[in-house]
């Protein structure tokens, strides 16, 4: 198979990387230093240092280089660059079918991406989502893993999971698009949660009740939005919120350690020099769980950590303070 990956962060050349092995891939970045950089040293140095990017693996200058002839457009972008991204892909001569791996909510308009793909691409380009517990080194490092990828089209998604899948990426199928992208979304936003939690040396404790008590913020919201109780107990909700809670390798949780020692949201974002998916998140789901009126406390104290001030063990603090309930149905 023919394969465009647009977009060279971590994640898109850490797939590419595992791709390229058994498919003919092509992976383009939108900045001209950095492809001239990848291209010299045979290295993302800037996204994913230390994994050399294997030989069948070719380097495009254009997007339309990367398009042509292939059979599959996957997009590594962040969301931000979701809705440029599909409309390089919507310029094909034919309807090329594509994926994207980004997790998270259009800011402004807090659409999941499938919503977003819904208004760029023609009706009739087959269209789904890759997602799950999985960190880029560990996929271009050829780490066991598994993921989802989900589609309105059933056979168009397990017919993909099945050409996709290497011996160290096992890839299932879903016809559960909104709940696999919510799952993607939102836990990253549970992540930050952790990491400010492990940060102010609350121990593992705190972090299993904050992933259970996470678990239980992304179902409802999840199911509010048309996403299926299955999803979420399976690798695109349970699996990549304890991934993305607990690895060493989370962003997001960064985000949250740094947070616990007391550093602006500025500063954070600066030291950590990748794109951290849950702070863009964090509001779009803060407004979606006000105009669904789905309750999610931990949700609501990210948000005022992250853009109000609070500070994180008065957050916590406040968490432990709510008046104890029914755990089946808070």
């Amino acid at each position: 198979m023919k394969i465009a990956v647009l977009g060279a962060g971590a994640w898109g050349t850490g797939l590419a990387v595992a791709l390229a092995h058994t498919h003919e891939v092509r992976l383009w970045t939108r900045d001209p230093a950095h492809f001239a950089a990848m291209e010299s040293a045979r290295v993302n140095q800037r996204y994913l240092p230390g994994i050399s990017l294997p030989e069948a693996l070719h380097l495009a200058a254009h997007a339309q280089d990367a398009i042509r002839d292939s059979d599959l457009a996957v997009i590594g972008s962040s969301v931000a660059g979701l809705r440029p991204s599909l409309r390089l892909v919507a310029e094909a001569r034919r309807p090329l079918p594509a994926i994207w791996l980004c997790k998270g909510f259009e800011a402004g308009s807090a659409k999941l991406p499938h919503e977003v793909a819904a208004e760029e691409l023609p009706p009739q380009a087959a269209r789904g989502v890759l997602s799950g517990p999985s960190f880029a080194l560990e996929v271009a490092r050829g780490v066991p893993a598994a993921v989802t990828l989900a589609a309105s089209d059933v056979d168009f998604a397990a017919q993909l999971a099945r050409a996709l899948r290497t011996p160290r990426l096992r890839i299932y199928s879903s016809g559960d698009l909104a709940g696999v992208e919510v799952g993607g979304a939102v836990k990253n936003v549970i992540a930050i949660a952790a990491g400010i939690s492990d940060g102010l040396g609350f121990g593992e404790s705190a972090r299993a009740a904050l992933i259970t008590r996470g678990l239980a913020e992304i179902t409802r919201l999840g199911m509010r939005l048309g996403g299926r109780m299955e999803t979420f107990m399976g690798l695109a909700g349970m699996g990549d919120l304890i991934l993305t809670c607990t690895g060493s390798l989370s962003r997001n949780r960064k985000v949250g350690l740094k947070m616990a020692t007391g550093r602006t949201l500025g500063q954070v974002l600066s030291e950590l020099g990748h794109v951290a998916e849950g702070v863009h998140s964090a509001r779009e789901v803060r407004r979606l769980a006000s105009s669904t009126g789905v309750d999610m406390p931990i949700t609501e104290s990210v948000c005022r950590v992250l853009f109000e001030g609070l500070a994180p063990l008065q957050a916590v603090e406040a968490l432990l303070a709510r008046e104890p309930r029914n755990e089946a149905t808070d």
